[in-house]
């Protein structure tokens, strides 16, 4: 369901100032970095981020600047998992400081073209900063909001996002938005943050356990049912990783770079004690050619 505009407004200003303040660390360390980047998070704890760390294999952490390494919040690869094609056209929803943009440029090819769109304006200096640093000429960043994508109609072959539908108000018009602008036989392969069984309904109010990526996940059946709404099919969603609920709380609690705030470590022992799970997956769907 939908939130109300002013809830969505609420929300979305909350995300905005998150992923800004991730952005200027980011900057200022020159790739030093946070969470996903480094053994040590940099922001106040030692203890790693449990959704970030570890995404990325050293040959594509190499392949960017640091500091677009250091400003991903992501829970996934979509890029090396999407397997990208020379010459497609790609688009990434909310694409932070670039790293997921930068790479899928290289798999695209220079007859390729990869755009990323995101609403944080540091987010997107910073990106911009790392396409230039990064030689890459087959990329355009866009200013804009993922339930209101700025491309035409069938414009991409690909859309990819990495840990953000899950961070929005209106799923399903991201979802929408994501298959207007796909060609028909486009792909959407996306990491998110997924919820299999029900997040207890206290923590899903908490606005910083949202920003922090957990209470926002929807739950497997509504994405899959989201999906199959907007139009798409051939929807498949495959575990990549599963959270302890306590390590997520912990972390949230040292004040950590993706979670932060007040958590409710009680709420998720709740969720655990009652068999539903917190995990990272690759969601697949294509939009039909008919």
């Amino acid at each position: 369901m939908a939130a109300t505009n002013e809830a969505a407004a609420e929300l979305r200003e909350a995300v905005r100032a998150k992923y800004a303040a991730r952005a200027r660390r980011a900057d200022e360390a020159g790739g030093g970095g946070c969470c996903g980047a480094s053994t040590s998070c940099g922001c106040g704890t030692a203890q790693r981020d449990p959704i970030t760390r570890d995404l990325y294999g050293t040959d594509d952490a190499a392949a960017v600047p640091a500091a677009a390494l250091a400003a991903s919040l992501g829970c996934g690869n979509p890029t090396a998992l999407a397997r990208l094609e020379p010459g497609e056209v790609v688009l990434d929803l909310g694409s932070g400081g670039g790293i997921d943009v930068l790479l899928s440029a290289k798999r695209v090819g220079p007859t390729g073209f990869a755009y990323g769109l995101d609403m944080t304006d540091e987010m997107l200096a910073l990106a911009e900063q790392n396409s230039a640093k990064a030689g890459a000429t087959n990329v355009m960043f866009l200013k804009g909001h993922i339930e209101d994508i700025p491309l035409p109609d069938n414009a991409v072959d690909v859309v990819i996002s990495n840990c953000v539908i899950n961070l929005a108000a209106d799923k399903g018009q991201v979802l929408r938005e994501a298959f207007r602008v796909l060609k028909p036989g486009g792909r959407f392969a996306v990491s998110d943050v997924v919820a299999q069984g029900e997040l207890p309904p206290d923590q899903r109010q908490n606005l910083e356990a949202w920003v922090g990526c957990v209470a926002g996940a929807l739950e497997e059946g509504e994405y899959r049912h989201l999906l199959a709404a907007a139009g798409f099919g051939d929807i498949a969603l495959e575990v990549t990783r599963v959270y302890d609920p306590r390590e997520i709380a912990a972390t949230a609690e040292d004040g950590d770079c993706c979670g932060g705030g007040e958590w409710d470590a009680a709420a998720l022992a709740r969720f655990d004690a009652a068999g539903g799970r917190v995990v990272s997956a690759f969601v697949r769907a294509i939009k039909p050619r008919g």
